[in-house]
């Protein structure tokens, strides 16, 4: 035993550390007898949670080395004077590969909530969200998508200094389509699973931004805004009358019959929603100046054979049995 314990190789990493407390831990082969620390396991413990406070200690000086880049006003034209004057694009290129620094790192919740601490959140808001480059902005609007995920903290505190009627502004109407998608990217990490957000939502008339959002001429929004409304309607069916009083059963029909796109799929799982223990939107539906029924019995035609659809001609089926059941079809496609 003691020249077994004088051999043994101690873990050079964090995962060694934790492995080697698990087994210090386990008792199942009966209690291990105990031994005075040797002077040499000492030293290599201090040295190991020092490595680790370290690596945490490096990523915060990272993040602040990324904030100055970002805070540096930008040079006069009387400084430039005289001097090699810097190119704009460098510029541009050094605070774009900053915020995509700080993303990454903020893909750890510990590093996200620092940045918060550090001011970094509110230099995004006032300064990046609506910069004239809209590489600035929509990195801007990432890096606080990536701070908000799963991280209720930093979310009430996005909420309490204005972030979210900003992100719908640039959802709603900034010309740059990347913007728009990774701004409606941090409103939905701000109002799924966020009581606060969803009030705050629903108070900037959230739901129209994303009706608006389906109607857009860009792939990645229409998808982003009906994936949302897909999911605050089954998180929140509350909801539903809000949404229907708006008119969106109408505005979700005549999405459905623009040219067909795999973002159908949660257009027709929003109105299966609306439909479901909603009085008014089933009634909205069955309205035969809507055409919806032979809407469904085409599309479901359309969608046969196809295994890449099976999800959405589920959706059309559904709707049709909540609808219209009852009814005669001569269509195989719509009869099971």
């Amino acid at each position: 035993m003691a020249e077994n314990s004088q051999n043994r190789r101690y873990p050079q990493n964090l995962q060694g550390v934790l492995q080697l407390a698990v087994e210090a831990g386990s008792a199942a082969e009966g209690p291990a007898p105990l031994e005075p620390m040797s002077e040499q396991r000492k030293t290599w413990l201090r040295e190991a949670l020092a490595e680790v406070c370290k690596g945490q200690m490096d990523e915060v000086q990272q993040m602040k080395q990324c904030l100055a880049v970002l805070c540096k006003e930008g040079t006069s034209e009387s400084e430039r004077e005289g001097e090699e004057q810097r190119d704009e694009e460098e510029d541009e290129d050094e605070r774009e590969s900053a915020f995509e620094m700080l993303s990454e790192l903020c893909e750890n919740l510990d590093n996200a909530r620092d940045l918060m601490i550090l001011g970094g959140l509110e230099l995004c808001l006032s300064q990046y969200l609506c910069h004239v480059q809209s590489g600035l902005r929509w990195r801007a609007a990432q890096l606080i998508a990536s701070c908000a995920q799963n991280m209720p903290q930093v979310q009430v505190h996005l909420l309490n200094i204005g972030a979210l009627p900003k992100l719908l502004h640039l959802t709603d109407s900034d010309p740059h389509p990347t913007v728009r998608v990774k701004a409606l990217y941090a409103v939905s990490c701000l109002v799924r699973e966020q009581e606060v957000g969803l009030q705050m939502f629903l108070s900037h008339d959230g739901f129209s931004v994303l009706m608006r959002g389906m109607q857009s001429e860009n792939e990645k929004v229409r998808t982003k805004s009906a994936f949302l409304l897909l999911n605050l309607l089954t998180s929140h069916p509350e909801q539903k009358d809000t949404v229907v009083s708006m008119g969106m059963v109408q505005q979700l029909v005549s999405v459905l019959r623009t040219p067909h796109s795999p973002f159908h799929e949660h257009v027709l799982g929003a109105l299966c929603c609306l439909v479901e223990d909603c009085p008014q939107g089933l009634k909205d539906c069955m309205n035969p100046a809507l055409g919806l029924e032979e809407l469904l019995r085409q599309r479901a035609r359309e969608l046969q054979g196809k295994e890449e659809s099976q999800e959405e001609l589920d959706f059309c089926e559904r709707l049709r049995v909540m609808c219209f059941r009852g009814k005669q079809s001569d269509d195989n496609g719509m009869d099971r």
